[in-house]
């Protein structure tokens, strides 16, 4: 396996991690009786706010993966990988893992200096392959 798709794989179990750490105390702050239902009205408590950050946290993550996961496929099935792509995966899992505690605690604005340097890791990887 390349070390982009060993980081992809840990990068998939970093987002059960992060759903975890946002259901579990969803599920204590609005009760089973909401999470478990269909959602069809607005709950009547609200999210704490730490939760609700880890809630923008993982969301925010699944739309990363997206890019992460296209860029890992590009590398390895063109056969690109070099310690340049190397690098930027293994970048790009380090500023995820680094995102969550700075999202959650409210880090301004280093949650979004570690966003941008997952976001250019990943678009180093692309152009990368591309040359």
């Amino acid at each position: 396996m390349t070390p982009e798709l060993t980081a992809l794989a840990l990068a998939g179990l970093l987002q059960a991690v992060q759903f975890i750490l946002f259901a579990v105390p969803a599920n204590i702050e609005l009760g089973p009786g909401y999470t478990s239902s269909a959602r069809d009205r607005p709950p009547s408590r609200q999210l704490s706010t730490v939760t609700a950050r880890l809630q923008r946290a993982m969301n925010n993550h699944f739309e990363g993966l997206i890019l992460f996961t296209l860029a890992v496929l590009v590398v390895t099935l063109g056969d690109q990988s070099t310690p340049v792509t190397q690098t930027a995966a293994w970048t790009y899992l380090g500023a995820r893992l680094l995102y969550i505690p700075a999202y959650a605690l409210g880090l301004r604005p280093w949650r979004s200096a570690i966003w941008a340097v997952g976001f250019f890791a990943t678009l180093t990887m692309i152009v990368a392959s591309l040359l």
